[in-house]
């Protein structure tokens, strides 16, 4: 049984949610699980909303997790990329039981640290691992906001692996979940050592310079050395345009896409809070506050904030040399002195 908008102060208690389960129910549960926490500041009022599941009777609550079959391939599969698609494309292959190998051009996670240390301390830019190349992908260094437009039982799926790996168990009810830089590191770690333990294997500062074709099928990759395989999983990302060039070469069917440009726009986190939150501004069950804003002009362009990051931090996130990009991200605490956004308008292939 699920009981939807339970309405509770911004201070209170786990006993007061069980209390007020109860006043819904009838009878106290033997046991519930919080579905969905969000916060409602609108018309002036702050509090925290619940969506829980409810079990009587002595009954367990169950944590449904998506079946993996066993599958069999004639050759082992190749992953191309180790950024989120191509993490959870080996993990579901190495589940399967079926060996995949990634290969990935940026380094090891704990290199990469390193290297994007450099790069914002000292200017020392590598083109092959950054603030986009690596392990982790560009969301590593974009602290790990896991919000989606979808409703699919695999995106439950992917945050419990996530938990299973060390993020932060609020993951599974926040309405907006978000693990933060510094521990979705870890998080990263521990999931390439699960890929390995279940069989992948993952190649780091290797580049894919070729994808070999025959009749129409994959046939082999060549990277430090020729990889036969008959399934290649390209999880390369919106940057690696070298790799895009060569499969454009090849005769691969591509398509322009519509995509969104902007800029990022900086706040003090505090003039956030009060305009959220008013006289519940630094609340520590609150936390840092947050905004999404969107509109569309007359000329049908949509305008919009994407990947706000309460109590965050600009980024250089170049990964080309002589080119500038910037991007925003946040540690677990989120609190930071400022806040920042992108603001974003929408383009279309019409326009380039």
């Amino acid at each position: 049984m699920v009981v939807n908008n339970i309405k509770l102060s911004v201070d209170h208690s786990m006993e007061e949610l069980e209390k007020n389960i109860i006043r819904n129910c009838g009878r106290k549960p033997s046991e519930f699980k919080i579905l969905k926490k969000s916060i409602d500041a609108r018309r002036g009022k702050v509090q925290f909303v619940y969506s829980v599941e409810v079990a009587f009777d002595g009954e367990r609550i169950k944590n449904e997790r998506v079946e993996i079959p066993h599958a069999q391939l004639r050759e082992k599969p190749v992953v191309i990329g180790a950024g989120p698609a191509g993490l959870f494309a080996a993990y579901v292959l190495a589940k399967s039981g079926v060996n995949p190998l990634v290969i990935e051009r940026g380094s090891s996670v704990e290199e990469r640290e390193k290297k994007v240390t450099s790069f914002w301390n000292n200017g020392s830019f590598d083109s092959k691992t950054n603030v986009q190349f690596g392990e982790g992908g560009a969301g590593t260094f974009s602290d790990g906001k896991l919000t989606t437009q979808i409703s699919n039982p695999l995106c439950k799926e992917v945050l419990n692996v996530f938990v299973e790996c060390g993020a932060p168990e609020e993951i599974l009810y926040l309405a907006k979940p978000h693990i933060g830089t510094d521990k979705l590191k870890t998080v990263i770690k521990n999931l390439r050592e699960k890929i390995i333990s279940l069989g992948g294997e993952i190649l780091f500062d290797t580049k894919v310079s070729d994808i070999v074709f025959e009749n129409g099928k994959v046939k082999k990759v060549i990277a430090d050395k020729e990889y036969c395989t008959d399934n290649v999983f390209l999880a390369i990302g919106h940057s690696a345009r070298d790799t895009f060039s060569m499969l454009f070469e090849k005769g691969i069917i591509m398509e322009p896409k519509p995509f969104s440009v902007g800029a990022r726009i900086e706040h003090r986190q505090r003039e956030l809070d009060l305009c959220q939150y008013g006289s519940f501004a630094g609340n520590a069950n609150l936390g840092a506050a947050d905004y999404k804003l969107s509109t569309h002009l007359k000329n049908g362009r949509g305008v919009y904030t994407f990947c706000m990051c309460p109590g965050g931090v600009v980024v250089a996130a170049a990964s080309e040399e002589n080119m500038v990009v910037t991007n925003g991200m946040s540690y677990h605490s989120r609190d930071g002195v400022n806040c920042n956004s992108a603001l974003l308008v929408g383009v279309s292939p019409d326009d380039f």
